[in-house]
Parts: C-alpha cells; structure tokens; sequence
C-alpha cells in the first residue's frame, strides 16, 4: 500500500509544470487579446460620427436604463458653422473655431466682421444661441437677421445695441417690407446676455413673423397683406450677422462713443438651427412631393394665448420703445397695423 501510495504521488506531481505551464500560456493569451482588441477600437474621436459618440457611452452595468439619457455624450453635432455659413467681411476677424460648432465675430478700431448663411430661404425659422460682449459695449451693434437683396428689399432684424458698464442692452427688433422699415420695437432683457449664451429665434412663415428670447416669444407681425399691409412674401432671404461700429447713433442716441481701449471687442455664436423652405433654382424645397407636413409645422405656427400672455408680460415690464405709439413721429397718423393688432 506504501509503495503504490508513493507512485500515485509521483505520478500526480508530473502533472504540475504542465498545469503551470497551461496556465502562463492563458494568461498571456487573454492579455494580448485584450490589447489587440484595445487598439482596434481606438479610433481618433473625432472620425467618430455624433450619433456614434451617443451609442457607445452607455449606462455603466447595474445602472437604471431610464437614466441612460443622463450619460449620453451630449455635444452638438460638428462642424454646422463649416457647412451652413460663409464668412464674408472682416479680413481674418470672424473665426469658426471648435471643428465648426462655435464662430466668433471680433470688432477692433480698424474693421468689424460677418458672415452669411449659404442658403436662401422662402420661409423659415431659425434659431441661434449667442453670447453678446461683456463690459463696455457702448457704440458697438451685434446684428443676426433675415434680408434679401436690392433697394426693395425684406428684412427682419434682431439688432442689439451696446452700452456702457452696468447699463442694458438694447434688444432692437425691425421688419423691412419692399424697402421700407420703420417698425422698431425695442426692449430691455430680463437677464445679462453677456454672462452665458442665450437663443434668439425668428420664425418667419405665411401667417406672420414671431420673434422669441429663450422660447419666450417678445412679439409678432401678422400677415396682413388682405388689409393691404405689405408682408414678406415672395423674396428670399439669407440669415446675416455682423459685429460694427455704430458709435454715432447706436448709445443714447450717439452721445456715448466706443472706447476702443476695451477692444478688441467679441460676440460668440453657436447651436446654429434651422427649419426652412430652401429657394434654389427659382424655386423651394417646400414644393416638393418629398417634403412631408410633418416637417412643416413651423409654416403653421401661431402664437397661442399662453404665448400672447408672454408678448404682454414682456411688453408691459421692458419694451422701451413701440413704433405704434410714437405719435410725434408719425404725425399723419400711426401705421395701419397698429390699429389693427
């Protein structure tokens, strides 16, 4: 019994080195195929669509699944700066940083700066988030606007007006028809747009124009062309922007000037969107039997009363002026849409 206890204990320990020997070659195997796998999968991020991005930074395991929108990458899509807008003045002074998601425009004594979107528009919304210059903006004017081409024109202007420290903006609202303006709204707004970006739309469809600060729509212009009230209808427009000098009329009316110490003066933009009609070729994208309703129902949009209790709060708590009261100026008498909104 001895002896074959021995053997079998001899035998058993023969098996030892191999064992080890199975188990380095495994180790050594899963490291190098974890490293292989590793490498295969680290693709640079940026060739990485955004969409991508989303899928593959999921909710880590054990997590709740209905929180898995908490630890999506939440970047906006790139480069829409690069595809939808061409710089067109400033000599170097507007720049698209940021693989296209973010454009600033510059002002110094020398040159402001600008840019314009590539498509024309027969209709549209659009939206932009924008930080304005912080400090002493007194005499420089920040524009973003709709506008068409020639001396009878449309336009319709988000213009703000820069001041001294501590002093508002002027947020100057204006609708251009064949030409002719003369329909200025102004207000003060509720916040500091100089500290964070903030989204300025316009939505510009058949019924009217509605002009919105954060999705707080700040006021309307009714299409009322069957009064014989002129409205953009039938001109394509471009989205514009642009950073000026306007020291001459833009602060308390010219009396305050442009201290050019504190230039080189900049706005930034970002968030860039837009739901549109695009005009090509004489004619629109809404035309078309691909477009489906359901992807126009921005044409459609009205405000609703919650809306309409919105345009009266921010009207009676800071408009500062209104074209449609101003009687010293329209001697002959307020202009017909007044009376009749």
């Amino acid at each position: 019994m001895a002896i074959q206890s021995r053997k079998t204990t001899s035998s058993r320990s023969s098996y030892v080195p191999l064992i080890v020997f199975f188990c380095i070659f495994a180790v050594l195997f899963l490291f190098n195929l974890d490293t292989f796998m590793s490498r295969t999968k680290s693709i640079p991020r940026d060739q990485i669509s955004y969409h991508e991005q989303k899928r593959l930074v999921k909710e880590p395991d054990g997590g709740n699944p209905e929180d898995e929108q908490k630890h999506l990458v939440m970047e906006p899509e790139g480069g829409i700066f690069d595809r939808e807008f061409d710089i067109t003045w400033g000599d170097g002074r507007a720049k698209i940083l940021d693989k296209g998601t973010l454009l600033n425009l510059t002002l110094d004594k020398f040159s402001g700066s600008g840019f314009r979107s590539k498509n024309e528009y027969l209709f549209a919304k659009i939206e932009m988030q924008i930080k304005l210059i912080g400090g002493n903006s007194a005499g420089t004017v920040t524009t973003y606007y709709l506008s068409s081409e020639g001396s009878t024109h449309d336009e319709i202007d988000f213009e703000f007006l820069g001041n001294s420290s501590g002093n508002p903006y002027t947020l100057h609202t204006n609708v251009y028809c064949q030409g002719k303006g003369n329909r200025e709204q102004q207000f003060y707004l509720w916040f500091d747009p100089t500290i964070d970006f903030h989204t300025y739309s316009i939505n510009w469809n058949p019924l009217n124009i509605i002009f919105a600060v954060d999705g707080t729509p700040i006021r309307e212009f009714k299409n009322l062309e069957t009064n014989g009230i002129p409205f953009p209808t039938n001109q394509p427009m471009r989205v514009y922007s642009s950073l000026w000098n306007a020291d001459d009329w833009a602060t308390q009316g010219g009396r305050v000037k442009t201290d050019w110490t504190k230039a080189p003066f900049t706005a930034s933009y970002r968030n860039y969107t837009v739901e549109a009609c695009v005009w090509s070729e004489g004619g629109s994208s809404c035309d078309s039997s691909s477009s489906s309703s359901a992807d126009k129902l921005w044409m459609s949009e009205k405000i609703n009363s919650t809306g309409l209790e919105r345009v009266k709060w921010v009207q009676k708590n800071h408009m500062v002026y209104n074209y449609c009261v101003d009687k010293m100026r329209f001697h002959e008498g307020l202009p017909p849409e007044c009376k009749m909104t």
